[in-house]
């Protein structure tokens, strides 16, 4: 047994990743050709890689010599991996030839007989590791040079004994992929039935939608257009909320868009106060929440409205109606540009509301409510059922690449066990 810094301890030798794969960089883009021998062809980017495959586009294309073509053409059962972007992420090919790839791509080939499924799934361990980011050095843009994926320390067993555990970790990782297909399924369905609730309480007969405006309610804009120095952000300070930060009707803040009590208080006009709704006003156009007690004084950031309920017009129920189908249509329908959807205070302002009561207000705030509670228990439950299934795959995939246990008594024994979909 011996020990692998990013890894950990191995019962296989080990040895750096070049003397058991044929590891190749891709080559600089080129957009035109440079003589008449050369041949326009279509290339795979890191962005062609992905974990479930390598996407194929024949409209992506470059130019290439003879000599390139013929070095850098793509073999089924060539693995592939991103020398940049979202560094390490891999796949094997298993597509026609005819393409070459670019200087963002490795590709790895076998060596004596080793196998690149075997490779791929140590790779899914380093990509999974913090080592990435000593290996990459995180200050700079990171890149997994030809050279340090070369020198990668690996363990190496024998070539029956690599394809033994690709084939275990084939149908084993395919199973929990499966659980975790459905698992995604579930949220998806709960959500869609928690949005026909909210759509069903909103679509009552004696609802009378108005616009917004004839409610009593009023905006007011973050601060378009307003220059910070770096002296008015601070770590621990009054967040400044944007669309990002809205999410499941509720703030989230970061550690980041924070400003000083001082540039807080310049922008008091920009302040928001508890019962408030603050809601985003580029991208997803669905993003809305509530401002609660402990949020009040935070900053409604440039990219955001916040709405002031009338007294008439109860915040929470006003917070329901601005997350529903209905009034996301309206809002998707009323902005101001097709490439990047987006609201002015007249677009919010002329949204078609319900028109109930104070009194049905407070029944349907109740009614959903109730099932928003139910709604979040459940989502929590199947999202944390995903944590443990992506776990426990990544916890087989590096027991089985590091000899933890012997694949072949492993086989035919469900390794999800106990987990369900």
């Amino acid at each position: 047994m011996t020990s692998i810094p990013w890894l950990g301890e191995v019962w296989y030798p080990v040895a750096a990743a070049k003397h058991a794969f044929d590891i190749t960089l891709g080559k600089m883009h080129q957009a035109a050709s440079s003589s008449e021998a050369d041949t326009e062809v279509p290339y795979f980017k890191s962005v062609s890689i992905q974990w479930k495959g390598v996407q194929r586009d024949p409209n992506i294309r470059m130019w290439a010599t003879r000599t390139e073509i013929s070095e850098l053409t793509v073999q089924p059962g060539d693995l592939l991996i991103c020398e940049g972007g979202d560094v390490g992420r891999a796949a094997i090919y298993d597509g026609p030839e005819g393409f070459i790839f670019e200087k963002s791509v490795h590709r790895a080939r076998p060596v004596d007989s080793s196998d690149t499924r075997y490779l791929g799934y140590v790779v899914r361990s380093l990509h999974s590791s913090e080592w990435l980011d000593v290996l990459c050095n995180k200050a700079t843009i990171r890149h997994l040079t030809g050279e340090k994926l070369g020198a990668l320390e690996i363990p190496v067993p024998p070539p029956d004994e690599q394809r033994r555990i690709a084939d275990f970790l084939d149908v084993e990782t395919a199973r929990i992929d499966e659980l975790i297909r459905l698992r995604r399924q579930h949220v998806a369905l709960v959500n869609e039935r928690w949005e026909s609730v909210i759509h069903r309480e909103l679509s009552r007969p004696e609802s009378d939608p108005v616009e917004l405006r004839r409610l009593g309610a009023s905006v007011t804009t973050g601060p378009f257009g307003t220059v910070f120095n770096a002296s008015e952000y601070l770590h621990g300070g009054i967040p400044m909320v944007n669309p990002l930060h809205i999410k499941d009707g509720r703030i989230h803040p970061d550690e980041h868009h924070r400003v000083s009590p001082a540039t807080a208080t310049r922008l008091s006009r920009h302040q928001l106060k508890s019962g408030d709704l603050v809601v985003g006003r580029k991208g997803d156009l669905g993003r809305a929440a509530l401002v609660v007690g402990e949020q009040d004084g935070w900053v409604c950031g440039s990219d955001c409205i916040a709405v002031h309920p009338s007294k008439g017009l109860r915040p929470q129920f006003l917070a329901y109606v601005l997350r529903s189908r209905y009034v996301r249509e309206q809002l998707l329908a009323r902005s101001l540009a097709a490439t990047m959807p987006s609201l002015n205070e007249g677009n919010l302002l002329s949204l078609r509301v319900p028109n109930y009561t104070t009194a049905m207000q407070d029944k349907v705030t109740a009614r959903l409510a109730a099932e928003h509670n139910w709604h979040d228990r459940i989502v929590a439950v199947m999202s944390r059922q995903l944590d443990l299934l992506t776990e426990r795959r990544q916890a087989l995939i590096t027991a089985a690449v590091t000899g933890q246990f012997d694949v072949s008594t492993a086989s035919g024994r469900n390794v999800t066990d106990g987990v369900h979909a």
